[in-house]
């Protein structure tokens, strides 16, 4: 049966641009190697990974009545996702991601139009009553959300991104509320298994961790101890990185809740985020599960089983994220 899953973010029109290499050398006028543009953001994105593998999903988003606007309602429309919870703000959100020929990606989401957007609480919380899953972006207008869905008993999750700080102030309220905790390894201040264990610690909510890893796949850190680390793949090879981290926490999300066994969702999380990195705009397609149960036929992906290790200080005491020597090399 397909699970109900509510997804409050940001819905984005972008336009990606292959570039030669980072840093750029100006130039008055300059021929991309190509050009694609398509409906992504952190909230379309990973509704559209869910929707596709087969989930009831509500996408809670602010969309404008402009020429952007339109471009999103159509896109979300032809994907299934175009509701009564999707509202009317006062522009929309766009963004720039430049990517270089290895997949490099430097990203310009322009999400100032939604700085003062507000979103209704009283329609958040009817859609999310009875719903087996909150995903809650850290976007802006979904803090204010926080406090009508926490006495509602629903798991929450959570992508907080590049995050560095386990009292991060901005990210605090998504990650005392979580129940799925997910980032980057990008700028964690300490190795990826030693911040699984600091999140736990600090946290108690929290119940699964994982964290990205670009080209080493993921890691992920559940309560009872185990730590499975998933090598990456990439079946298309790499054209465009960008949306891997939503694609990866969409699909771990969708494989948890339909077999509750996070290694074999670990596995297909990083196989899905894979294949879409092949794409120049990985935001503009996604697999459907009997897709992914072919390509997981064809294509293996690699796990390993240990255990992450209680910090040896109280959260937020000592060291940063000190941990034991073996869990250095997570």
């Amino acid at each position: 049966m397909a699970k109900k899953i509510v997804v409050a973010g940001v819905t984005s029109l972008y336009v990606a641009v292959g570039v030669g290499g980072f840093p750029l050398r100006y130039r008055p006028t300059s021929r991309p190697a190509w050009l694609a543009s398509g409906v992504t953001g952190a909230g379309g994105h990973i509704a559209k990974v869910l929707r596709r593998l087969g989930d009831d999903v509500r996408l809670c988003t602010v969309v404008g009545r402009d020429p952007a606007g339109a471009a999103i309602r159509a896109d979300l429309d032809a994907a299934g996702l175009l509701g009564p919870a999707v509202v009317e703000g006062p522009a929309s959100t766009m963004g720039l991601v430049l990517v270089t020929p290895e997949g490099r990606r430097m990203g310009y989401p322009h999400l100032r139009p939604l700085d003062r957007a507000t979103y209704p609480r009283g329609l958040f919380r009817r859609q999310a009553r009875g719903a087996d899953l909150l995903v809650l972006t850290n976007t802006r207008f979904v803090r204010d959300l926080l406090p009508e869905v926490r006495d509602l008993g629903v798991p929450i999750a959570v992508d907080v991104h590049l995050v560095s700080d386990l009292e991060d102030p901005y990210n605090l309220p998504w990650l005392e509320a979580a129940t799925v905790v997910f980032c980057s390894h990008e700028k964690l201040p300490c190795p990826p298994a030693a911040w699984v264990a600091r999140v736990f610690q600090r946290y108690p909510r929290c119940r699964l961790v994982g964290v990205g890893r670009g080209t080493r796949g993921l890691l992920l850190g559940v309560r009872d101890g185990r730590l499975i680390r998933v090598n990456a793949i990439a079946p298309r090879g790499v054209i465009n990185t960008s949306g891997a981290g939503d694609a990866l926490f969409a699909a771990f999300l969708h494989g948890w809740l339909a077999t509750g066994d996070p290694v074999s969702a670990a596995e297909d999380a990083v196989l899905i985020a894979g294949w879409k990195i092949g794409d120049v705009f990985p935001g503009s397609g996604s697999l459907s599960d009997h897709e992914l149960s072919a390509l997981r036929a064809t294509h293996g992906v690699r796990s390993s089983l240990t255990r992450w290790k209680e910090p040896p200080h109280p959260a937020g005491e000592g060291p940063s994220c000190r941990t034991a020597p073996d869990e250095l090399s997570a």
